[in-house]
């Protein structure tokens, strides 16, 4: 496998590695209601959980989970990973964005430099998938800006604090990201 990424540079992004000192940005944005709204996160979400984040991102194995910590003139953002299946076949990208900054573009602009970096890094990759709580909108939208194509629902597939969450799923073969 080719040796993971360290850095991604869109047209106004920087991806790059998750750090100790990011832990207060991420407290800035991760303690928001609405950012917490449709992710599987502890809520209230406190500075021990991004504490503890940074560093489970920190000590992932980039070769089978690439994550990068999403930045705006060297300020974090939010956060994007991309984790590997089936023998580095399968990926599976997610992402989160601080709210003031939702509505830009950027999850987009992020997802399409994860994907298109996957692809062609690694070229065992068949597919990309990723997944949203149905009723997170926008994140479809995400999907379909990059090309995943919607594929199905999964009903009530996951529990998020008590509750049972229907989640819509979407995939991207690579004979379709090459078209």
């Amino acid at each position: 496998m080719p040796s993971p990424t360290e850095q991604l540079t869109t047209a106004r992004l920087v991806l790059r590695p998750y750090r100790d000192g990011d832990v207060d940005q991420i407290v800035a944005y991760a303690t928001l209601a609405p950012w917490s709204r449709y992710l599987p996160v502890p809520v209230p979400y406190t500075r021990d959980h991004a504490v503890e984040f940074v560093a489970a991102m920190t000590a992932l194995d980039p070769v089978v989970h690439e994550a990068w910590a999403i930045t705006l003139d060297d300020t974090v953002v939010g956060g994007i990973n991309i984790r590997f299946f089936c023998d580095g076949m399968i990926g599976e990208l997610g992402w989160s964005l601080a709210p003031w900054v939702w509505g830009q573009g950027y999850a987009t602009e992020a997802a399409r430099a994860v994907l298109d970096t996957a692809f062609t890094a690694r070229q065992q990759l068949v597919r990309v998938r990723a997944m949203a709580d149905v009723r997170n909108v926008p994140s479809q939208r995400v999907m379909e800006k990059i090309g995943l194509v919607r594929e199905g629902t999964l009903r009530r597939n996951r529990t998020t604090r008590g509750e049972l969450i229907d989640e819509v799923w979407y995939g991207i073969l690579r004979e379709e990201w090459e078209g």
